[in-house]
């Protein structure tokens, strides 16, 4: 069902998600390709905000909503980005077994998580914890 908490919240995230994206691009190596990098991280906010942060607006703290939503979309993302890599390397026949494939995927999400742990993208993303989990609080309240 429709609420303005989960709407406010998934549209508050993807906004996180395509911002972090765009910050993270320039940290990452020369010439690597982003496909839809920016696509893929607002899809991830719009399911996260939908799911995590709208289920919980009105129960708990705003920074603690904020804060659980942000965690989960970095979380799902590093995850989602590090099974395409694996895909993409599956298909190209460069990984023999399952078990290679796997930890192919969480050493990818891993070096991907570093890439996070610029100053600008620890500070978008705790703004963004804390407008998020303010605004999704502030539409529970208001028309839910």
């Amino acid at each position: 069902m429709i609420t303005s908490n989960k709407l406010v919240a998934a549209l508050c995230l993807a906004v996180i998600g395509g911002l972090v994206a765009e910050f993270v691009k320039p940290q990452m190596p020369e010439g690597s390709n982003f496909g839809h990098m920016t696509l893929i991280s607002a899809a991830v906010g719009l399911l996260v905000g939908w799911r995590v942060m709208g289920r919980r607006a009105g129960r708990s703290g705003s920074l603690e909503l904020g804060i659980v939503g942000v965690a989960a979309l970095v979380f799902w993302a590093l995850v989602l980005f590090g099974l395409i890599e694996m895909f993409r390397l599956a298909m190209r026949r460069r990984l023999d077994e399952p078990v290679e494939a796997m930890e192919r995927a969480v050493t990818v999400a891993m070096e991907y998580g570093l890439y996070l742990l610029h100053p600008n993208i620890l500070i978008t993303l705790a703004l963004g914890a804390i407008v998020s989990g303010f605004f999704t609080n502030f539409a529970a309240r208001r028309w839910g």
